[in-house]
């Protein structure tokens, strides 16, 4: 149980479209940027993670709550209809598209269902998505042990983005190595769902 956030100001539209900035970066110096999106319950971890993420390795995280995928891959597709079949006129942009024009770095998705969800957006973002979920395995154990198994609490949404930094050449492996261990990853671990 907790308490339910209140809602910002302006986000009326993203709410009932899918989506909306939930708590932008404090950071002003940023060297790495990230947007880390999540819905429902799992938001906690996110902002868990954005926190951790600016703190502890200086990445600028800005939390984005998304009410809907679906509603946002529908959009999406609508608008990706319209352009291929008028492609003599200025292209439409979608609502996801409208709402992360000005984002850029990387993109790392939690969800507490199946990842399917968030991977039918990918597509249509600035840039590389991660995404992370337990695919709908009913298990239990407590939320917090669950979204350890299923690797989708704070300590693997920063992991996430940390190897998403180290893949595209911006962060040392020595720095992903260090945050392994602080963060208490097992890269040898059996993957969640070989064990069903």
């Amino acid at each position: 149980t907790y308490p339910m956030p209140a809602k910002p100001e302006g986000v009326d539209a993203g709410i009932l479209k899918g989506i909306y900035r939930y708590r932008p970066s404090v950071r002003r110096r940023v060297r790495f940027k990230a947007h880390l999106l999540g819905s429902g319950a799992i938001l906690n971890e996110v902002l868990k993670a954005q926190q951790m993420l600016e703190n502890d390795y200086g990445v600028a995280a800005d939390v984005w709550s998304v009410t809907s995928y679906k509603a946002l891959y529908e959009d999406a597709t609508a608008a990706e209809r319209w352009n291929w079949l008028h492609p003599d006129e200025s292209p439409r942009l979608s609502f996801l598209e409208h709402q992360l024009a000005d984002a850029s770095g990387i993109f790392v998705a939690a969800s507490d269902y199946v990842k399917a969800l968030p991977s039918s957006i990918s597509k249509y973002l600035p840039g590389p998505l991660t995404v992370l979920g337990t695919d709908g395995y009913g298990r239990s154990e407590t939320r917090a042990a669950l979204r350890d198994f299923f690797e989708v609490d704070a300590r693997h949404i920063v992991y996430a983005v940390l190897s998403a930094l180290a893949r595209s050449g911006k962060l040392k492996a020595a720095v992903i190595e260090k945050a392994r261990h602080k963060l208490k990853i097992d890269p040898g671990k059996r993957h969640p769902f070989s064990l069903f």
